[in-house]
C-alpha cells in the first residue's frame, strides 16, 4: 500500500430497525430512527462529501435505486448536483432514501417530535458509540469481492436473459408455431379466379370536333359513375342472394371438407353469409385506367369459375338496367310525337278530299281558270256580234230578220257571262261559290302541308332520338377472362405465419412498455 495513498475510513451504515421487528408504539419507533441517525451522522461528520461519495459508491446501488433517490431529494426540496450526491444529503438530513414512506413519515414525526420539544424540560441524553475508522482492503481481498461482484452480476444477467427468453418463447414463438402449424396444415386451400372488365359507351361520331366537351364526354369519366355502381352492386347483398340463389354460395362453405375457422355453419344467417361473401369475392376500380378488377375465392376450381361467370352476368344486367330507363324516356317522348304528328297528317289529307267530295271540285284553281277561259270566249264572241250588228244596222235597209237574230244573240251571250261570273262569286242555291270553294279547299291544302311538314320534323327528331339512345348503351368489354385455376392461391402459409410473428411481436412488445411504465410509477410514488 503506498504511503502517500489517503486513507478513507469505511463506515458501515446503521441497519434500519424498523424493518427487522414490528413497530410496537411510537416510541419505540423514535428511539430506533433517532440512534441511528445520530450514529450516521456523528460517523460523517468528519468526512468530506467526495469521501461521502466514495463511500456511497462502494455500496454497489443500482440506477432504479439511485433514481428514487434523486426523485426523494426533489421532492423534499434539495439541491444535488448528481444521485451519488442525492443520497448523500438525504442522508445528511435523516431520510433514507429506500425505506418504504411510512417508516420514513415515522421517523420525520419522531425527530420533529423531539425538536419541538419544550424547553423547560429535560432533554434525554443518549450514548452513541462513534464509528471507528475502517481500515481499507488490501488487494487480494479486493479482487476476491470485485470477483464476487462480477459474478453476481452474471448470475443475475442470466437470470434476466432466462426470463426474457421463455417470455419470447411463450408470447411469441408458441403462438406463431400454432399459426404455421395452422396455415400448413389444417386451412383448406383456396382457388382463386381474377377477371379485369371495363365499362364503355357507344362511340358519337358527332362529338368527335366538339372541343373539350367531345374530349370529357369520351373519356373515362363518362363512365365513372356507372363502374362505380357496377362495384357497388357486385358487392352488395342483392347479389350475394342472387348468386346463393343461382349457383348455392352458402353450400360451398358449409360442410367437413372446409376448417373450422372458414366453415359456415348449416343454419347460417344471411349476415354470416354476406361476411364470407365480403372476404371471398374481391371488387376493386382503377379510376385511373377504369378497370373494375375481381377475384373470386372457392374451395373448388370450378366453383370459382361458375361464381365469376355468374357476377359478370349480374354486371352486364346491371350496366343495360343503369340508362335503360333514360333510353325508354328519350324514344318515348320521341315516338309519341312522331305518331302525333303523323295522325294530324292523316287527319288533315281526310279533311281535303272531304271537302273535294263534298263540292265536286277536284281543284279549284283548274276550275277557275277553265271558267274565266270560257267567259273571256264569250265575251269575244259578243263583241264580234255587237260589229255585226253595227255594221248591218249602218246599211239603210237592213234586213230586220238578220237584226232581230243578232241581237237575241248577243243579248243571250251576255246572261250567260253574267250568270257565269255569278257562279263565280256568288254561287246558286244548288252549290256554293266557286271563290268560297278556293278558301276552304286551299285552307285545307295548307293543313296538309303543314301537318307534312310537321311529319318529317318528328320523323328526323325519332332518328336524332334513336342516335342519341344508342349513344347512352353502355357495354361490358372483357380484358381479363376468369379461368379456372389448377393450383390453390390460398393460404399464402410463409407470408401469414410471418405476419403472424410480427403481429405477437408487436402486441409482446407494446404489454411489455406498459408494464415497464406502470411499475416505475407505482415504483418511484
Amino acid at each position: 500500500m503506498p504511503s502517500n495513498e489517503k486513507r478513507i475510513p469505511r463506515i458501515r451504515r446503521a441497519e434500519p430497525q424498523n424493518q427487522q421487528q414490528p413497530i410496537g408504539s411510537i416510541d419505540a419507533v423514535q428511539q430506533n430512527s433517532t440512534d441511528a441517525n445520530a450514529q450516521q451522522i456523528d460517523a460523517t461528520n468528519n468526512l468530506s462529501a467526495r469521501e461521502e461519495i466514495e463511500l456511497i459508491k462502494r455500496e454497489n446501488l443500482t440506477g432504479r435505486q439511485l433514481r428514487i433517490a434523486r426523485r426523494a431529494a426533489q421532492k423534499h426540496g434539495l439541491q444535488v448536483t448528481s444521485d451519488l450526491d442525492a443520497v448523500r444529503v438525504l442522508r445528511k438530513n435523516g431520510i433514507e432514501p429506500f425505506q418504504s414512506t411510512s417508516n420514513n413519515i415515522l421517523k420525520n414525526a419522531a425527530n420533529n417530535s423531539q425538536n419541538t420539544a419544550p424547553s423547560n424540560l429535560p432533554s434525554t441524553v443518549r450514548r452513541t458509540d462513534v464509528a471507528q475508522p475502517v481500515e481499507p482492503l488490501d488487494t487480494n481481498t479486493r479482487e476476491l469481492e470485485v470477483h464476487q461482484i462480477q459474478k453476481e452480476l452474471v448470475k443475475r444477467r442470466r437470470r434476466r436473459i432466462a426470463a426474457t427468453v421463455a417470455k419470447l418463447i411463450c408470447f411469441i414463438a408458441i403462438p406463431t408455431i400454432i399459426a404455421g402449424y395452422y396455415f400448413y396444415r389444417v386451412a383448406t386451400p383456396m382457388y382463386a379466379s381474377f377477371t379485369e372488365f371495363v365499362i364503355q359507351k357507344a362511340d358519337n361520331p358527332a362529338s368527335a370536333g366538339a372541343g373539350v366537351g367531345g374530349l370529357l364526354s369520351s373519356s373515362l369519366l363518362a363512365t365513372a359513375q356507372d363502374s362505380i355502381a357496377v362495384q357497388g352492386y357486385l358487392s352488395s347483398r342483392e347479389a350475394m342472394n342472387r348468386l346463393d340463389g343461382d349457383l348455392g354460395f352458402k353450400n360451398t362453405f358449409q360442410g367437413e371438407k372446409i376448417d373450422s375457422i372458414q366453415r359456415l355453419d348449416n343454419q347460417a344467417t344471411n349476415e354470416a353469409a354476406y361476411k364470407v361473401y365480403k372476404k371471398h369475392v374481391q371488387i376493386g376500380f382503377d379510376p385511373t385506367e377504369g378497370i373494375i378488377k375481381m377475384e373470386v375465392v372457392t374451395p373448388s376450381p370450378e366453383k370459382s369459375l361458375e361464381f365469376s361467370k355468374a357476377l359478370i352476368g349480374y354486371a352486364e344486367q346491371q350496366v343495360d338496367h343503369l340508362t335503360q330507363r333514360l333510353r325508354e324516356d328519350q324514344m318515348k317522348g320521341a315516338r309519341d310525337g312522331y305518331e302525333k304528328a303523323e295522325l294530324d297528317f292523316s287527319n288533315a289529307q281526310s279533311q281535303v278530299v272531304a271537302l273535294q267530295e263534298k263540292l265536286g271540285v277536284l281543284d279549284p284553281t283548274i276550275e277557275i281558270s277553265a271558267q274565266m277561259s270560257l267567259i273571256q270566249q264569250l265575251e269575244a264572241d259578243v263583241q264580234q256580234k255587237q260589229l255585226e250588228l253595227i255594221e248591218l244596222r249602218d246599211n239603210p235597209r237592213p234586213n230586220r230578220t238578220k237584226l232581230a237574230v243578232l241581237e237575241r244573240s248577243i243579248s243571250s251571250r251576255e246572261t250567260m257571262i253574267k250568270d257565269m261570273r255569278n257562279e263565280l262569286t256568288q254561287g246558286t242555291s244548288d252549290a256554293a261559290s266557286l271563290a268560297k270553294i278556293t278558301a276552304e279547299l286551299q285552307s285545307a291544302q295548307a293543313q296538309l302541308v303543314l301537318r307534312q311538314e310537321f311529319l318529317a320534323s318528328s320523323l328526323a327528331s325519332l332518328e336524332t332520338s334513336r342516335v342519341e339512345a344508342n349513344r347512352q348503351t353502355r357495354y361490358l368489354s372483357m380484358a381479363v377472362a376468369p379461368v379456372a385455376p389448377d393450383e390453390a392461391s390460398y393460404p399464402r402459409a410463409f407470408e401469414n405465419t410471418l405476419l403472424a410473428a410480427i403481429v405477437f411481436a408487436g402486441i409482446y412488445l407494446m404489454v411489455s412498455l406498459t408494464a415497464s411504465v406502470l411499475r416505475e410509477q407505482l415504483t418511484s410514488g
